[in-house]
């Protein structure tokens, strides 16, 4: 496992990560999701990230369990704040309260006395900004928060934020979180630039687009008894699983071939090709799933693979 640089902080994090979106505290048992945390942890992952809202707090819970049997210095913890923990007015957004009361019960949940990374898991329009990014500055200079993060905040977004911490002398966001992989490559275009400018780094999720790129979707073929695209709560987050996309998984795979590598290694070593992405966060609900993403790690693609890639991705 290779580490790099979280944005401009001192931080370093392993180059593939472990996340509990969809996976721990429901539709992976706690024995798998303990399993494959320790998986992650024995191939080198020091990042794990969670968010209060994953099974509302239930998949806190599983990680900060399965966690608590490592030296905390020795790993890397994250989780977000914004979407709703109940049915009040206030049980949601980056309002001071909700942020405060939040961190407070994810450290609960988690067993821990500080996270390392505190995202705000969207941009809320309805808190003034500077509220927002005191009550973060306040969790920083208490020591329950190490680092500030955004999750899928626009450019203007992130720049306005940094402008805002700047002139009023708050903490900074160091880290964003995006989704981004081979078949969604929005960022590319305003957040990454405007990242790389403020010292920003990225620790993207769906690196695997759903599990689109790790080839187990076949075209005009059902998808197979387990997977999360049969199911039919979780159709909807596969707007990529499309006769295109599949088309160029196939051509995908042909890369793969003739660099010995797997697909999803493939996918996630073309995603670590960015300087500004810090970590790739991956889903496992089997450990072994771990040992062929963490094969990603120090993987360079050449200029010639890259716009073969790049031709295929057109």
């Amino acid at each position: 496992m290779e580490y790099r640089r979280l944005g401009n902080t001192g931080l370093k994090v392993s180059e593939i990560s472990l996340g509990s979106w969809l996976t721990y505290g429901g539709y992976v048992e706690e024995q798998n999701a303990t399993a494959s945390i320790d998986k992650a942890y024995d191939l080198g992952i020091n990042f794990f990230d969670t968010a209060n809202v994953y099974m509302r707090g239930e998949a806190e819970i599983v990680v900060g369990k399965a966690l608590k049997k490592y030296q905390r210095d020795s790993y890397v913890l994250a989780t977000k704040v914004f979407w709703p923990m109940g049915d009040g007015p206030n049980d949601r957004g980056l309002s001071r309260k909700h942020i405060i009361e939040q961190c407070h019960a994810s450290l609960k949940r988690l067993n821990t006395d500080y996270v390392d990374i505190y995202y705000c898991h969207r941009y809320d329009k309805e808190t003034p900004l500077e509220e927002t990014l005191r009550a973060l500055d306040d969790l920083v200079r208490q020591g329950k928060v190490f680092y500030v993060g955004v999750s899928e905040w626009t450019a203007e977004q992130i720049t306005e934020a940094v402008h805002l911490a700047d002139k009023k002398l708050l903490d900074r966001i160091v880290v964003n979180q995006p989704q981004y992989s081979m078949l969604e490559r929005y960022i590319e275009k305003e957040v990454l630039p405007v990242c790389q400018k403020h010292g920003i780094g990225q620790v993207v999720w769906s690196p695997l687009a759903q599990g689109v790129l790790t080839g187990k979707y076949q075209k005009g073929e059902k998808a197979p008894e387990g997977s999360r695209a049969a199911q039919e709560k979780y159709k909807s987050l596969f707007g990529l699983l499309t006769d295109e996309n599949l088309d160029k998984v196939e051509k995908l795979k042909e890369v793969a071939a003739d660099h010995k590598l797997s697909l999803p290694t493939l996918a996630l070593a073309w995603i670590l090709r960015q300087p500004n992405v810090a970590s790739a966060l991956v889903g496992a609900s089997r450990p072994e799933q771990l040992e062929e993403n963490v094969k990603a790690s120090g993987v360079k693609l050449s200029d010639e693979t890259l716009a073969r890639i790049e031709d295929i991705l057109r």
